[in-house]
C-alpha cells in the first residue's frame, strides 16, 4: 500500500495513489464522494493511466522494428509506482522513467510526467509523454475516470446520463470476444446528443466511438450537480461499465484496442501518435463540478 497525495481547495479535494498516478478520490466541498467505490464485485480500478497502448493488443503482444514484446491490456503505466516530483496544498506531479522491467515490453527511453491541478471547480489532468531516446517513439495514450453511478445528489441512477458538446452522426465499433476491435460499425446508441445510460448498453463491453468530434461530455442528472470533462486532445472515446456497477467511465483515448487479428507494427496501428527524438506529446482532460 502506498499512502495518496492529497492536494484541495474550497471547491474540490482530490486524492492520488502514487502506484500509477492513479486519480482515486474526488470530493465537492461537502466531502461528498464523486468517483466510483471501487467495489471489488464489479472492478477495482479508480482512473488508470494508459500507456503505452490504450486497449487491448491482438495476441497481447507489440511489435517493434520486426521484434515482438508482451504487453497487456491497457499497457503497463497503471502498475508502476510514479515518483512525486512536486506537490503543493492544490497541485501534484508524478513522473515515471523508462527502466529494465520497462523496456521488455517497449523498448524506448519514455519519461511519463502526470499533473493534476485545481482552479476552482476544475481539475485539470495534464500529461506529457517525452522522448529521450534517438529514434521515433509510437505510442498511446489514454484516460480511464470512473464516475459514481448515481452522483451522490439524491437523483435516480435511470436519470442519469451523458451529453455529448456537438452532433456524434457516426456510429460505435463493436468489441470482438478477446477484446479486440471487430470490423464494420454498430448504430449510434445517442439520442440526438445524449446518451441515456442503462446497464443494456454494456451488455456485451464499452461503447468506443473510433472518431469523436465533441471536446467535452457533460455527466450527471437532468436537474442536478454534473460534471463537465473536457479532453481536446484526443480524438476517441470509450464509455464503460458494468452492469449493476455503482459507477460510469469516460475514457478519452488517443489510441484504440488493435483491429481484430492485427499482425503489423505498432507505429501503424489506428491511433498511435509519434514522438520524435527529443520531442514531447501533451494530452490534457479536465474535470469540472458544474452546479
Amino acid at each position: 500500500m502506498t499512502d495518496w497525495i492529497t492536494i484541495a481547495n474550497d471547491h474540490l479535494s482530490a486524492a492520488i495513489n502514487p502506484l500509477g498516478a492513479e486519480l482515486s478520490s474526488l470530493k465537492d466541498a461537502a466531502g461528498r464522494e464523486l468517483m466510483t467505490d471501487a467495489d471489488p464485485a464489479f472492478w477495482t480500478g479508480r482512473a488508470p493511466l494508459l500507456f503505452p497502448v490504450v486497449g487491448k493488443p491482438a495476441g497481447e503482444v507489440i511489435r517493434i522494428a520486426g521484434g515482438e514484446y508482451p504487453m497487456k491490456q491497457h499497457g503497463f503505466a497503471r502498475r508502476l509506482p510514479f515518483t512525486l516530483i512536486d506537490h503543493g496544498p492544490a497541485h501534484a506531479t508524478f513522473r515515471l522513467t523508462a527502466n529494465d522491467e520497462t523496456r521488455a515490453h517497449y523498448p524506448f527511453a519514455f519519461t511519463l510526467d502526470a499533473s493534476y491541478r485545481l482552479d476552482g471547480a476544475t481539475l485539470a489532468i495534464d500529461i506529457m509523454v517525452t522522448n529521450a531516446g534517438d529514434a521515433d517513439m509510437p505510442a498511446s495514450f489514454g484516460f480511464h475516470p470512473a464516475f459514481a453511478w448515481p452522483l451522490p445528489y439524491g437523483r435516480e441512477r435511470a436519470d442519469h446520463r451523458i451529453t455529448f458538446a456537438q452532433d456524434e452522426p457516426g456510429g460505435v465499433r463493436p468489441i470482438a470476444a478477446d477484446g479486440t476491435i471487430a470490423a464494420g460499425e454498430m448504430p449510434s446508441p445517442l439520442d440526438g446528443r445524449v446518451l441515456h445510460l442503462s446497464d443494456d448498453l454494456f451488455a456485451h463491453d464499452a461503447l468506443v466511438w473510433d472518431q469523436v468530434r465533441s471536446a467535452s461530455v457533460v455527466y450527471g442528472a437532468g436537474d442536478g450537480p454534473s460534471l463537465e470533462i473536457a479532453f481536446p486532445d484526443t480524438p476517441m472515446l470509450g464509455i464503460w461499465t458494468k452492469p449493476g456497477a455503482r459507477f460510469i467511465c469516460v475514457e478519452p483515448w488517443h489510441g484504440i484496442a488493435d483491429p481484430r487479428g492485427y499482425a503489423g507494427e505498432l507505429k501503424d496501428k489506428p491511433g498511435i501518435f509519434i514522438v520524435p527524438p527529443g520531442g514531447a506529446k501533451h494530452i490534457a482532460m479536465s474535470i469540472t463540478l458544474r452546479a
